[in-house]
């Protein structure tokens, strides 16, 4: 019994942690947070947040706000809720990947000013997502959910299974605690499990849950790998990467199953 209380008492900490390292989500600065393995908890962050902005999606569609509207207001919540944190990562793996010199690129990617190639990725990512979410009539919250959870699980499948290529970063301690096993099967699950339920209940259709599930996994899959054949390896910004670009390909294949 006791032992069992550690463990669900951990849990509680890291997820905790892993709330407030990948979101801006307010919570109490002396809860005992645990930082160490935090990367296994992305999925289920993503669902959360997913499901804040599918909520305000709906709030927003019951004050009678236009489909487009209301789309471009959902992409900016979105936006806030990380602080920017994996487009940041997007822009400057966008910026480092624009060298033509391999072993200069981690060092413009460390650099904190944006170039033009961090500009127009960011435009792309968000010019994707914002266009998909106004071209998506149903099942908008399984939508949001699914994506912010696949493209989290991306991070992680990227992070287990690559070489990182800093001796320290923000992201060398997710390698350090990473789990590949645990860490792939938590995430994985947690998303079957709200697929099985959206489908079951009859909110969802099968053949478009199924689609964007094998859309998802896909696409988390072969973005970490894409970029760790462009340089050799991950960083904190490719994570960010995978996680945006996940995120954007996804919503666009789930408006173009619908």
């Amino acid at each position: 019994m006791h032992r069992a209380w550690n463990a669900l008492s951990r849990w509680v900490r890291q997820l905790a942690a892993a709330v407030v390292f990948y979101t801006r989500l307010p919570l109490p600065s002396h809860w005992p947070f645990d930082f160490r393995g935090i990367a296994r908890y992305a999925p289920l962050v993503g669902l959360g947040m997913g499901g804040l902005l599918g909520l305000g999606d709906l709030g927003l569609m019951g004050l009678g706000v236009p489909a487009g509207t209301r789309s471009a207001f959902v992409i900016v919540i979105w936006v806030g809720l990380t602080g920017g944190l994996h487009l940041d990562g997007a822009m400057d793996t966008a910026d480092g990947l624009a060298v033509m010199e391999p072993e200069r690129r981690l060092q413009v990617m460390a650099d904190s000013r944006s170039g033009a190639f961090g500009v127009m990725a960011a435009i792309a990512i968000l010019a994707l997502k914002l266009m998909a979410l106004i071209d998506l009539h149903q099942g908008r919250w399984f939508a949001l959910m699914a994506v912010a959870a696949w493209g989290r699980w991306g991070q992680v499948v990227a992070i287990s299974r690559y070489p990182y290529l800093k001796p320290e970063g923000k992201g060398a301690f997710h390698k350090t605690h990473a789990k590949p096993k645990l860490d792939w099967i938590l995430g994985w699950a947690s998303i079957m499990g709200l697929s099985l339920i959206g489908a079951t209940v009859g909110l969802l259709s099968w053949r478009w849950v199924v689609g964007v599930n094998l859309g998802g996994m896909g696409l988390a899959i072969a973005i970490g790998a894409w970029f760790y054949r462009q340089l050799g390896g991950h960083t904190g910004d490719t994570y960010g990467a995978v996680v945006e670009w996940t995120e954007a390909l996804l919503l666009c294949c789930a408006a173009a199953l619908q």
